[in-house]
């Protein structure tokens, strides 16, 4: 054997080592590299205890099914008092639980807003002194059903997309969206975003729910499908999904509602963001289903109320495991800068917990002129999330990657073997209470919140070797 050896051409296999690896290129000597990464710090004991849990292939496989072959379908618009059970001073927020006391400028912006729609304030600061006190009670969107963009808070009197999944019958809501700017889900709450979230609960969503009522139920499998191949990636860009919403919908509104058809129509048609939000509800419904299945380690939830980020694993129920939230980097609007931004929140990240969003950005070419980057960057992030996830979605597929399905699945225990972290791309809000939108980007979770998580997982899988 030796002779034969010495007699080819050797190869060397760098492992990690790039400096190394660079200095063979310069030479010219073959090399086979290999990207390997050693797990996250303090994670071996529980990475073993989990791997070996005989459980876990079958559960993750179980959940990833569920959530995958769900096909959720936009049923409805309908105001959250009546599908939430809201009553005045209940108001629901994106991400972790979270109080007055530790929430951002943006949330609490957001929250003054809610109260001076719903009458419960007589102006910003008597809103704040009420919420100061106590006066109003403050709940995760998530623990009800219903995901919220930005700061997501939604209030009695807001409107909301109802999402059916047809295959296992959930349901999932989220508000309506109100464009871009100066609005309350960027916690803004002058005069002009009070009067426009007036209009979209006067008119804008009962003309929504009379044309629903009309059409037909909307398949938004489908159409996220379609959109993926027409250069979304359904997080922070929607502009085909939109196109295509409208096309569905557009007769029936003008049908149900001739004399608001157009004003309407106008709204959705300058929003290119506006299908982001029955998008998360087909998200979130989706990844409900794959909800509570002992010994899966799967991601069904990830979430940021401004100061904290959140996940949720299915085999751990409902509870949160968490870190502190990191502020984008990327492209800013007009003289912004990071001193402006506040750090990472909103519940959109759900699109990228089922697949989409940062995971699909190769499909979306154009979304680096939005969060920064080149093309090639965004190809190498959905790249890499194959690493941590447990599937290819069958219907979600990237054209430029040769149709191969998004990867969807996140796995705690990979995320801790590779030391790789979700990729999410996602608006920036400004920090201060009341500004708006400054810019969008990308943004990388705590690893400690995978890592808890995992250590939770390892703890509930010794129990069940006690109890046994």
């Amino acid at each position: 054997m030796t002779p034969a050896l010495l007699g080819r051409e050797p190869v060397v296999i760098t492992v990690g080592a790039e400096p190394l690896g660079e200095a063979l290129d310069a030479q010219a000597v073959p090399r086979v590299p290999v990207a390997w990464r050693p797990p996250m710090a303090g994670t071996a004991a529980a990475l073993d205890t989990v791997l070996a849990d005989p459980r876990r292939e079958r559960a993750n496989a179980l959940a990833v099914d569920r959530m995958t072959s769900a096909r959720p379908q936009l049923v409805g618009v309908r105001p959250a008092r009546e599908v939430l059970g809201l009553t005045p001073g209940a108001f629901l927020h994106a991400g972790p639980p979270i109080t007055w006391e530790r929430a951002s400028g943006p949330m609490r912006g957001a929250l003054v807003g809610a109260m001076l729609l719903e009458g419960l304030a007589r102006d910003p600061q008597d809103a704040e002194r009420r919420l100061a006190a106590g006066e109003a009670s403050l709940e995760p969107c998530h623990h009800h059903r219903t995901v919220g963009p930005m700061a997501g808070v939604v209030s009695p009197s807001m409107w909301m997309f109802e999402v059916r999944d047809a295959e296992h019958g959930g349901v999932a809501y989220c508000s309506l969206n109100e464009g871009l700017g100066k609005v309350l889900r960027y916690g803004a709450y002058g005069p002009e975003v009070l009067e426009r979230l007036r209009w979209m609960g006067a008119v804008l969503g009962p003309v929504l729910a009379a044309a629903l009522a009309r059409s037909g139920p909307v398949d938004l499998r489908a159409l996220t499908s379609q959109a993926l191949q027409m250069g979304d990636e359904l997080h922070n860009r929607n502009r085909a999904a939109t196109s295509l919403l409208v096309r569905e919908i557009a007769p029936a509104v003008v049908e149900a509602s001739p004399e608001h058809a157009a004003e309407v129509l106008r709204f959705i048609n300058g929003n290119d963001h506006f299908f982001l939000n029955p998008g998360m509800a087909a998200c979130k419904v989706s990844a409900d289903a794959a909800r509570g299945v002992p010994g899966s380690s799967m991601v069904v939830a990830m979430a940021r109320n401004g100061t904290d980020f959140g996940i949720q694993v299915s085999g751990l129920g409902d509870r949160w495991f968490t870190g502190p939230a990191g502020v984008p980097d990327g492209l800013y609007l007009g003289a912004y800068g990071p001193d402006d931004a506040n750090p990472d929140i909103g519940d959109s990240t759900i699109t990228e917990t089922a697949g989409l969003g940062g995971f699909a950005m190769a499909a979306a070419p154009a979304i680096v002129r939005f969060v920064g980057g080149d093309v090639s960057d965004a190809t190498a992030a959905t790249r890499s999330m194959y690493e941590i996830t447990l599937a290819e979605h069958p219907a979600y597929q990237i054209p430029g990657l040769g149709f191969r399905g998004t990867p969807v699945g996140i796995d705690v225990a990979l995320v801790a073997r590779t030391g790789l972290l979700p990729v999410v791309n996602t608006g920036i809000a400004g920090r201060v209470a009341g500004t708006g939108q400054v810019g969008a980007g990308l943004v990388s979770p705590p690893a400690s919140a995978f890592t808890e998580a995992l250590a939770a997982l390892a703890d509930a899988v010794d129990r069940g070797s006690q109890d046994r």
